[in-house]
């Protein structure tokens, strides 16, 4: 089994905020990160995948088409964007950090499987100090 990893960045606004809390219980649970006028990230997204390398080529997939995935379905409708008015697939969702990787996974999942691929891991980076992981 042979794992590629591919990295991409975006950079995107956004806040936290739950419609069923009053101001004061998401202020509790949010902090500054449910500050009415947003704040916004860096963020750095890996993209793992697995699978058997293919003889003819000597490529798990080529990197050019994973590229081209990640930059289709996410990079392209996130990057300087606000996550919470400006994202379709984003609708009705807190876009917390794992509320990200699962719905990211979501997306990507069948345009890799479609590659002959498997979708191993997804890394989201929202801070030098904050990341998350996610295995499906």
């Amino acid at each position: 089994m042979v794992y590629i990893t591919r990295r991409e960045q975006f950079s995107a606004s956004h806040k936290l905020w739950n419609p069923d809390f009053t101001i004061q219980e998401n202020m509790d649970c949010y902090g500054k990160c449910a500050s009415v006028n947003f704040h916004g990230h860096n963020y750095v997204l890996f993209v793992t995948i697995k699978g058997e390398i293919n003889p003819k080529t000597g490529y798990l997939i080529d990197i050019k088409i994973l590229k081209e995935i990640i930059s289709v379905y996410l990079i392209e409708k996130l990057d300087h964007k606000n996550l919470n008015i400006d994202v379709e697939f984003l609708e009705n969702l807190n876009p917390t950090l794992e509320n990200l990787l699962v719905k990211f996974w979501q997306i990507l999942y069948e345009p890799i499987k479609a590659q002959s691929c498997v979708l191993h891991m997804i890394k989201l980076v929202e801070t030098e100090n904050n990341y998350g992981e996610y295995y499906g």
